[in-house]
C-alpha cells in the first residue's frame, strides 16, 4: 500500500467498457522511494481532490473492485484523517 494525495480528477470518455462507472483520479505518492510519483486511481470511497489517501495496488486493486479481469492498478481504499510524517 501507498500514501498518497489526489491532485486532479482524470475523465476518460472513451474507455474499456469495464471501467464504465468508476471514478478517476491522479493521485502524487507521499513519503518512500517512490514519493512524487503520479498514477491514475480508481476512487471508489468519494475522496476529493486535495485529500491525503491510501492506495491499494495490484492485483489487490482489482479484488477491491470484486473482479480480478478488470484492468485496473491502484485503488484508493482510505481517507488519511490524522497529520503524519510522511517524509
Amino acid at each position: 500500500m501507498l500514501t498518497a494525495k489526489l491532485i486532479d480528477n482524470v475523465w476518460a470518455t472513451r474507455k474499456a467498457e469495464s471501467l464504465n462507472g468508476f471514478k478517476f483520479m491522479l493521485a502524487e505518492v507521499i513519503g518512500g522511494s517512490c514519493e512524487g510519483q503520479r498514477m491514475i486511481v480508481v476512487d471508489n470511497i468519494s475522496a476529493g481532490i486535495g485529500d491525503r489517501v491510501i492506495i491499494c495496488t495490484g492485483s489487490s486493486a482489482r479484488r477491491m473492485l470484486g473482479d480480478d479481469s478488470i484492468p485496473v492498478d491502484a485503488v484508493v481504499v482510505g481517507i488519511i484523517d490524522e497529520d503524519c510524517n510522511f517524509g
